[in-house]
């Protein structure tokens, strides 16, 4: 039952007491250090709406911040059922590119100068001009290396003198050459790229005190979430919109802190404490997501790191384990080894077909590896064993051209369409569109036509009861702003990276050898600890079943390879050997 907006304790009674002291400490600052699966989301989002039911907070005075389009769709989303939609959830990238667009016409004058959406482009002709010849990958990390150049903060000047290496056959100082260069090319276009939009933000703050007036009177009380992740241009900009007042809570997991390489800097979480005095300090350490034996895994993976929460189960199977059971209630994370790499895909698959025929669903399953090139066995064993899967990062669902039909006709439905039940009209719709009560009973296209559609339709039975074709399109076209994509009845391919903040019944992490996790290129211990985060967030996306694998032989690989050193400190138990 969703808590009326007018009953602030009820928006309390869900909570644990760890959670609950988080949401009524509404003034200050608020540091929540949430390890996964520990309801951080739920706990901040109450939080929020408990200020604005309480009277603490007014909603248009409340910025909520997060760091991608989909994390931000979904707090809109929770605020929204909590009575509390007035509540700006927003990216960092986005609420600075709202200032900018406001403000630019007062302060700059003349048109707000064009997003470069990509980088790479600018850098290939560059390159060309320069008469140096650079493949797609050097290109690609030449872009990093500008965003990570900028986030962190420093100039050009600073960062040739830095300790950083080259990139391919670049030597540092062609690098910072090139930088310069595209930004002169950049800056004689009137473009901005997307760190530009909050280098930009800051120094309109800062200089203009009437815009920082303005912004500070707009936003009084700031949320941020994930804060693990922040760069210290992002603090930057925090550090701008707040001023000299307080009332900034953030939430984050030093253990989750997986992109370092993008500028992330976890200090800013785990020092928290020292730079606001008077902090309000919780730890969330209940694990409501997996069972014990994954989440002793991932203890033991994080024993003694800094800032490692020691989470404790807290799923309903761990509160009441069988009495007279003589062995684990919960199955222990299995290993499993294979002679080369597409053995191991293959034997996924079957170890997939297990699962389903006991009862997981394909949705509820997924396949993580490091990098994107070990998808590729993957797609094949699960197509030869007859699996459906989908690539996380791939085609997105809202793209597919049954889907936008489906959704510029509800669109238009939900117009003329008044009192009729929710299922008749969204059901009406999409059988126009060629959906039907059964599905297709052979594979193919026409099968995952109907599988898209009935993704849409499938979200009529989570819709509240008096939602209207009107609302229930909104939330469709919101959903596709945000990227909030419907469960498909398939088995999820993704890069752990790309997994964090998601969840399975059933993860199989695969490719735990010595040279993919950690990777190669990891060589110092700051290196090998980010490596041993990545995996700690690949384990902690497993709700009760987590399946580790890792194949002696690449396919060009001379020699043999290692079992990742992580698995020995998990200490997992060895699956036979097909």
């Amino acid at each position: 039952m969703i808590p009326s907006p007018t009953d602030p304790e009820a928006l309390l009674a869900g909570l644990d007491p760890e959670q609950r002291v988080a949401a009524e400490a509404l003034r200050g600052p608020v540091c929540v250090l949430a390890g996964a699966g520990t309801g951080k989301t739920r706990a901040i989002t109450h939080r929020i709406a408990y200020g604005v039911a309480s009277g603490t907070y007014a909603a248009n005075r409340v910025l909520a911040l997060t760091f991608t389009t989909r994390a931000a769709a979904e707090l809109r989303s929770r605020l929204r059922q909590l009575g509390a939609g007035a509540v700006s959830a927003r990216t960092f990238h986005s609420a600075a590119l709202s200032q900018l667009n406001y403000f630019w016409p007062h302060t700059v004058g003349g048109q707000f100068p064009t997003l470069i959406t990509g980088k790479a482009k600018m850098l290939g002709q560059l390159a060309e001009s320069r008469t140096l010849r650079l493949d797609t990958a050097t290109l690609r990390d030449l872009a990093a290396e500008i965003e990570w150049r900028k986030v962190s903060g420093l100039s050009i000047e600073q960062y040739a003198a830095s300790d950083r290496a080259g990139i391919g056959n670049l030597s540092l100082t062609q690098v910072a050459e090139l930088q310069q260069g595209y930004e002169d090319l950049k800056d004689g276009r009137r473009q901005l790229d997307f760190e530009d939009v909050l280098l930009a933000c800051v120094g309109m703050i800062h200089s203009e005190a009437s815009v920082a007036l303005q912004v500070r009177e707009q936003y009084r009380f700031f949320v941020v979430d994930e804060y693990q992740d922040v760069s210290p241009l992002q603090q930057q900009l925090l550090d701008a919109w707040l001023g000299d007042r307080n009332d900034v809570c953030v939430v984050g997991d030093a253990s989750q802190t997986i992109y370092s390489f993008a500028g992330a800097q976890s200090s800013y979480l785990l020092e928290f404490p020292q730079r606001h005095r008077g902090t309000t300090l919780v730890q969330l350490e209940r694990n409501y997501r997996s069972t014990e034996p994954i989440v002793d895994s991932a203890n033991r993976l994080m024993r003694g790191r800094p800032g490692a929460l020691v989470l404790r189960a807290a799923t309903p199977e761990a509160a009441e384990p069988p009495a007279a059971a003589r062995k684990p209630a919960w199955p222990e994370p299995e290993v499993s080894r294979f002679r080369d790499d597409m053995a191991e895909a293959r034997g996924v698959a079957q170890q997939i077909l297990e699962r389903e025929r006991a009862g997981t669903a394909f949705a509820d399953m997924a396949v993580l590896f490091r990098v994107n090139v070990q998808s590729g066995a993957f797609e094949q064993a699960l197509t030869e064993a007859g699996i459906p899967f989908r690539l996380h990062g791939g085609a997105r669902f809202f793209d597919r051209p049954e889907v936008r039909q489906a959704l510029m006709e509800l669109r238009g439905a939900s117009v003329s369409i008044v009192g009729e039940p929710l299922f008749k009209s969204v059901s009406d719709v999409l059988r126009s569109q060629g959906w039907t009560v059964d599905p297709p009973e052979s594979a193919g296209a026409l099968r995952d036509r109907w599988e898209a559609l009935n993704a849409i339709m499938n979200l009529v039975d989570q819709a509240a009861p008096d939602t209207t074709l009107r609302r229930f399109t909104d939330d469709l076209l919101e959903r596709q702003a945000g990227q909030h994509e419907p469960t498909m009845p398939a088995v999820t391919l993704a890069t752990v990276h790309s997994a964090k903040g998601l969840e399975w019944e059933a993860v199989f992490l695969a490719g735990l050898s010595e040279g993919l996790i950690p990777i190669s290129y990891a060589t110092t211990f700051e290196a090998i600890d980010e490596e041993r985060r990545l995996m700690y967030v690949g384990i902690t996306r497993a709700r009760s079943f987590l399946g580790l694998s890792w194949s002696e032989r690449g396919p060009r690989a001379n020699g043999l390879r290692e079992p990742s050193r992580f698995l020995t400190e998990i200490g997992s138990r060895r699956r036979p050997t097909s």
